[in-house]
Parts: structure tokens; C-alpha cells; sequence
């Protein structure tokens, strides 16, 4: 299996992704710099967590524009297989590929901590490993968390079964108190219509072995990594 982490200027959870697809795969993922303007051919793509051109504009408005985005969104539409954690899943909406935006936290602080959230669905390749209702931790790191969308899309998402986690408590409750930046519905990751790219803003690239404090994070990379590993 071949993968592919792209790393713009300003990420720094690119080396995190890259050692969480090897520890899962047992190969080490190709590393492409968002300057290339064509991507190796590879059966994954993941856009690391950080702060592309330094957050500059808007988050991932500027990263929108790298040369390598043409072919990554030529690899969405051929049903590559894309993952996009935080600066990545901002990414992401900026170019179209998944709908919503990505705003300023409601409470206009970082928030840099471990957070609980519930599986929302186990229909795809990402989170077929985890049972829906479920509620994992995972470590957030990010100020323009707060996902936002139209109230017709959001209806589409609730209707297709797209949204993947939602932040909640321990025991897996939804409110406010546990909506850590104020996304609507407490989103913390959609699909695409096609269930090929996830978009999420906790990292499950740093919960991949009990030296991290948890393994919540790695049941996602073995489920789409080993489901194309047996296509």
C-alpha cells in the first residue's frame, strides 16, 4: 500500500501522521511538499494538523491555493481516500471538497487539551472500526475549530448519516456545556458524500500507542488503511 502526507508551510503535525500511518502499515508514508505539483501515485493522501502560512487570511485560505491542491482534488475525484485533521480538515472545506467552514472557537480562546467524542456513524472506511454511539478521547489543539454551515447542508448531513464525531462528554452526552468551541451540533468531523475523505478537527494521530496516554485514535487509521490494504 502507498501513502501520501502533504506538508505545507507551517504544519507541524505532519512528522505525528507520517509515524501513525507507519506504525499501522509498516511502511512509511511519502512525504510531498505542497510546492509539487503532482502527487506520486498512492492509495492514501492525509493533510496534516497545523497552521498553514501561519493562519494568515483565514485558516487554510492561503494553503488553498498551493500548487499540489489541483491534484489533490483530481485524487478526491478518482476516490482516493483523503484525511484531513484540523489545519487539514480547514483545508479541506476551503477547497471545496467537503462543505462548511471552520470559524473562530466561540469562546475566541486555543484550546489545547484532550476532549471525549462520539462516533457518530461506523458506515465508512475511517470509522468502521469503532461502534456507532461509542465515545473515544482524543487531543484538540486548535482556535478556528468552530465548524459552521448552512442550515440546508447541515439537514443533508444529519440526513445521509455523514457526520462522523461529535464533541460530547464521557458518557457521550451532546449539549452545549460539551460543545468545546461552539461548532453547530457539536461537530468535530463530516464525510464527504462518497464516504472517501473525513474531515476532523481532534487529532487521532497522537493516540495511536499507550506511550500517548490512549489508543482511541488508532482503531481509525487500521480500519480505511487496512480496508484498502484488502480491496
Amino acid at each position: 500500500m502507498k501513502t501520501a502526507v502533504i506538508t505545507f508551510p507551517g504544519s507541524n503535525c505532519d512528522r505525528d501522521m507520517r509515524v501513525a500511518i507507519a506504525a499501522v502499515t509498516g511502511q512509511p508514508p511519502q512525504a510531498v511538499w505542497h510546492g509539487e505539483t503532482s502527487l506520486p501515485d498512492v492509495d492514501f493522501i492525509a493533510l496534516p494538523g497545523g497552521f498553514s502560512y501561519g493562519d494568515y487570511l483565514r485558516c487554510g485560505a492561503i494553503a488553498a491555493r498551493s500548487p499540489i491542491i489541483p491534484a489533490l482534488i483530481a485524487a478526491a475525484r478518482r476516490g482516493v481516500p483523503i484525511l484531513g485533521v484540523c489545519n487539514g480538515f480547514q483545508i479541506l472545506t476551503e477547497i471545496g471538497l467537503l462543505p462548511g467552514a471552520l470559524m473562530r472557537n466561540a469562546g475566541l480562546n486555543f484550546i489545547c487539551r484532550d476532549v471525549h467524542v462520539r462516533v457518530e456513524t461506523s458506515q465508512s472506511a475511517f470509522t468502521q472500526t469503532y461502534e456507532k454511539g461509542s465515545v473515544i478521547r482524543l487531543p484538540v489543539a486548535h482556535h478556528d475549530g468552530n465548524y459552521i454551515i448552512a442550515p440546508d447542508d447541515l439537514a443533508l448531513l444529519e440526513d445521509r448519516d455523514r457526520i462522523a464525531f461529535r464533541y460530547a462528554s464521557a458518557a457521550g452526552e451532546i449539549d452545549a456545556h460539551h460543545g468545546i468551541n461552539g461548532s453547530v451540533g457539536n461537530i468535530a468531523g463530516i464525510l464527504n458524500e462518497d464516504r472517501t475523505i473525513l474531515g476532523m478537527m481532534p487529532h487521532p494521530e497522537r493516540m495511536i500507542e499507550p506511550a500517548h496516554g490512549g489508543m482511541d485514535g488508532r482503531p481509525l487509521f487500521e480500519g480505511v488503511l487496512g480496508a484498502l490494504a484488502n480491496a
